[in-house]
């Protein structure tokens, strides 16, 4: 992760000096009088409060500590942490000794995390105590093992009681470790970022290496990235404006990651909010006047289905830029979603691999319902058929894009894996989209995730829409299943809203008035609950994979 010990002044100059601390994925540490507005900024997580000079300040220790350790340019620090402040002084004292930080998602098993920890061959592995348990038996014979008290807001949130967050004998204790260390001085080495590792929907997942930009493709991706998470303003020193913000998203995600590391950057307010919950999002908002949010359509989904007193009493008028991503976002949820918030809604598309490479304003998206934008400026974008040729206008394909003054990435061990995801100079990660006559680009789904029932390719996420409708409806997740005339048929897991009562019947003919008779999934299951990430993203995998195991075939 990145520190930056600039002095932030207003004018472009500074924005290109600072640039390609700025591009980095992962988080910013800015120094004590590193501050772009009249206030200093705050790390905030229930009653406690973190200053961005004491974070330096504990983030430089770290820095001191991990050398004394061993670790280098080029080594891994695997953070298995909920979003804390220990993931913003571990990530950023990483990279002031030229060492990636490499998020794990904490929601892992053993072996899950071990592979990765083991991949990225990580030097050391700070953990929050609850997770004790996992990360003892992940990570491998003589590396060490960094605990961090799990606090009580997040125990709370999680349930978790004391037992459950008490420290192990022999383990190191953070605080206390990286204490016991003088604070390291800048040095002239260049912080490589974090390796985040791809889901996995396919095979075990990859970590995305990205290689240093130029001082040129640097200023690109500040650009590209500040301007979709409405901070470009900001970083050029156009404003006095305050930056208030929740981190909503888990940061072993690249956005979230991101996204932190930008609000510290500039200057900002971070509430960590423990857990996703859409009620205490408001009261958050309110509270504490915040300006400017990350979000995924999931989170638009649960906040809509508040009780119509519970979102029309709280005052929402702070908000300034809210910007949406990673997955496709239902028309009417972004609809109503614009209609209680107002104009304020931006969407951008993009990937771990490739960045922010398609914006789109509230504005633009009225004018087009349904997109997730245009290109940014300088990235090429192309719809490509099976063939490789350029798809015409309205024709559904394979998403390719490129910053064109981008730098490279490359997957942590595997170059095979990554040339497999180029074509023509291109990037793709798998997304089926189609622009239209002016150019937006609308997606269908995932490769990995379009069914093919008889020859047919059926999108779930065009389901799952349709779905998402229904009264009594929370959540669903559709997906293909082995079918033995078809190949493959559709099944939908459906979480019904409390005490509501939606039938199999119900969801059917609901369907069947709205979509063509073949996208009717043929199985309807229902759940109390989806399994879900901790941003509220539902774990689609973990749904699938028993019908096909039991079908002794992947396709």
């Amino acid at each position: 992760m990145h520190a930056v010990y600039e002095q932030l002044t207003d004018g472009a100059a500074t924005f290109e000096t600072n640039a390609r601390s700025a591009c980095q994925h992962a988080c910013v540490a800015i120094h004590s009088q590193t501050v772009g507005s009249q206030m200093p900024g705050r790390l905030i997580s229930g009653t406690r409060a973190l200053s961005l000079a004491t974070l330096q300040e504990r983030a430089e220790r770290a820095a001191s500590a991990f050398a004394a350790i061993g670790v280098g340019p080029g080594d891994g620090i695997a953070l298995f942490l909920r979003n804390d402040f220990a993931f913003f002084e571990a990530g950023i004292g990483a990279g002031m000794v030229g060492a990636y930080s490499v998020p794990v998602n904490w929601h892992f098993t053993a072996e899950e995390a071990g592979y990765i920890i083991k991949d990225s061959g990580a030097k050391a592995v700070v953990v929050h105590t609850d997770l004790l348990p996992i990360a003892l038996k992940a990570t491998p014979s003589g590396v060490p093992i960094l605990a961090v008290d799990t606090p009580p807001e997040i125990a709370a949130a999680y349930h978790l009681a004391p037992a459950d967050c008490a420290m192990r004998p022999g383990v190191k204790v953070w605080d206390a470790w990286i204490e016991s260390f003088p604070r390291r001085a800048p040095e002239a080495i260049e912080p490589p970022g974090a390796i985040i590792y791809t889901s996995g929907t396919t095979g075990r997942p990859k970590g995305v290496r990205r290689f240093p930009p130029t001082e040129a493709q640097a200023l690109a991706l500040t650009k590209l990235i500040a301007r979709a998470f409405g901070f470009d303003g900001v970083l050029v020193g156009q404003n006095n404006e305050r930056i208030v913000t929740v981190l909503t998203g888990p940061m072993y995600h690249s956005a979230p990651n991101a996204y932190g590391g930008f609000s510290v950057r500039v200057g900002a307010d971070i509430i960590l909010q423990p857990r996703f919950d859409p009620e205490e999002l408001l009261q958050l908002i309110e509270k504490h006047r915040v300006t400017h949010l990350h979000m995924v359509p999931t989170m638009f989904v649960r906040l809509l289905k508040l009780p119509e007193e519970v979102r029309r009493k709280y005052d929402l008028s702070s908000l300034k830029f809210v910007v949406h991503a990673a997955a496709p976002c239902p028309a009417d949820v972004k609809q109503r979603m614009i209609e209680w918030w107002g104009p304020v809604i931006n969407e951008y598309y993009g990937a771990t691999e490739t960045g922010a490479v398609v914006f789109c304003t509230a504005d633009e998206w009225l004018k087009h319902p349904g997109t997730v934008g245009q290109a940014q400026p300088d990235v090429k974008l192309v719809i490509m058929d099976d063939s490789g040729k350029e798809a015409p206008a309205g024709q559904p394909g394979d998403v390719y894009v490129r910053l064109t003054t981008g730098g490279d990435f490359t997957y942590h061990g595997d170059d095979a894996k990554r040339a497999k995801a180029e074509r023509n100079g291109l990037i793709s990660v798998g997304d089926i989209g189609y622009v239209d006559k002016d150019g937006f680009l609308f997606l269908c789904d995932r490769r990995n995730h379009m069914v093919i029932s008889g020859g047919v390719n059926i999108y779930p996420a065009e389901i799952e829409a349709e779905i998402l409708k229904m009264p009594g409806v929370a959540d669903c997740a559709v997906f293909g299943i082995p079918d033995t005339e078809f190949g493959e048929s559709l099944c939908a897991i459906v979480q019904p809203q409390p005490e509501a009562k939606v039938s199999e019947t119900d969801v059917k003919s609901f369907l069947r008035d709205h979509l063509a008779r073949y996208k009717v999934p043929k199985v309807v299951e229902f759940r109390a609950e989806l399994p879900r990430e901790d941003s509220g993203k539902i774990f689609k995998r973990k749904l699938r994979d028993p019908y096909w195991e039991k079908a002794g075939r992947r396709i």
